[in-house]
């Protein structure tokens, strides 16, 4: 272990440790000031000088770091699940008794150190599972393996927050607010915003809807404190100065998210009912087996995928291996570059059984849309 070694990595952690008094600071600044018309233009600033050292917490300036051990896992299969929450909250035995994948499970924290791959086959799909290690407050400031795990979280098309039913519901808000540190945003579409640089013309701002949380000061606060002097911003929605921070960072992933309320079989029916109310909540227990049928078809309903199923001419539908599409991508070109890039250039047209059609079979183009379990024939030219 040289000097050099030592120096550098001494350097990393003060400025870490920099980074992380300024955000300390500037929360505690904006805690302390009021909201109103007077203090939204310095609030604007203030959010966007916080969005802008967040950024850089997550991709420091300087050459990468080290890579962490496990958390490379190749994506196989047609959709990946991310298992996310705090240690000791039962992730690794509903992995296991979900996929059969044996994940060490113990019962005191931080058993599971690097990212454990399991894969399920549900309704013809395979669905790649990744048990990522215990997230412990401020792992988007690279506390523990935080900062990898998260990562990791930003590329799943699923992210199942595991929550213990005993323990309080705060944890909940612990990991949305870690999550939303590293610009993962849980059940939300991004915002209806068209932004588009410029190299000159100033800034023009036109709005479709009136802006209740922006004005046009701290729209060019915002703006300023990016260095942005010439842009064209079309507003089709009402927006926050969070969300607008979030179109000008435009690096947000937008992921749905299921909670498991795990361990159910320690609460009564009557605090069962009132969890099931809860939006977004699926109550299981990893250990008895219990509800896993209502949490896997929440799961489909959150993944929007399109089963499609092969016809070659003369013969039955292969409703053992079908085409998975994503629901809004799933056009016949988009059926066909699945299979592979050349058929859509020599197609002619598709034959198509199933719901999107009115008569069985219907000859359609390259841009029909394909519903769930439709079954389709392709005719080269």
């Amino acid at each position: 272990f040289s000097c050099v070694q030592f120096a550098t990595t001494h350097t990393t952690d003060t400025n870490t440790m920099s980074i992380l008094e300024k955000i300390a600071d500037i929360e505690a600044e904006m805690a302390r000031t009021q909201r109103n018309k007077a203090t939204a233009k310095h609030l604007g600033l203030l959010k966007a000088r916080l969005a802008k050292l967040r950024q850089e917490l997550i991709a420091p300036k300087t050459g990468g770091g080290e890579k962490g051990e496990g958390f490379d896992v190749a994506k196989t299969g047609d959709a990946r699940i991310g298992f996310v929450g705090f240690p000791s909250v039962g992730k690794s035995t509903l992995l296991s008794n979900l996929a059969g994948v044996y994940s060490e499970v113990a019962a005191y924290e931080f058993t599971t150190l690097t990212t454990v791959p399991g894969v399920i086959r549900y309704k013809g799909a395979k669905i790649q599972l990744l048990d990522l290690p215990g997230i412990i407050e401020g792992a988007k400031d690279g506390k523990g393996r935080g900062r990898q795990v998260i990562a990791v979280a930003r590329t799943c098309n699923l992210i199942f927050i595991c929550l213990d039913i005993m323990k309080p519901l705060g944890h909940k808000a612990k990991i949305e607010y870690e999550l939303e540190g590293f610009g993962i945003r849980l059940n939300k579409t991004p915002p209806d915003v068209a932004f588009r640089k410029k190299s000159k013309g100033g800034i023009a701002i036109t709005t479709q809807v009136p802006l209740t949380h922006l004005d046009h000061d701290t729209i060019k606060t915002i703006l300023a404190e990016y260095k942005i002097n010439s842009v064209d911003i079309n507003f089709r929605q009402d927006v926050t100065e969070d969300e607008f921070i979030d179109v000008i960072e435009g690096n947000r992933v937008y992921i749905p998210c299921i909670y498991v309320l795990n361990k159910i079989d320690q609460i009564s029916i009557e605090e069962l009912d009132i969890v099931y109310k809860i939006p977004h909540c699926v109550p299981i227990s990893a250990h008895h087996k219990w509800n896993f049928d209502d949490l896997l078809e929440k799961m489909w309903e959150y993944l929007a995928l399109v089963r499609v199923y092969t016809k070659p001419k003369g013969q039955l539908p292969d409703y053992n291996e079908p085409v998975i599409l994503k629901r809004g991508h799933c056009t016949v070109e988009d059926f066909c570059n699945h299979i592979h890039r050349a058929i859509a250039k020599e197609l002619k047209h598709a034959q198509v059984w199933g719901s999107s059609v009115k008569h069985n079979p219907q000859v359609c183009g390259k841009d029909h849309l394909l519903h769930d379990e439709d079954v389709v024939q392709l005719i080269k030219k």
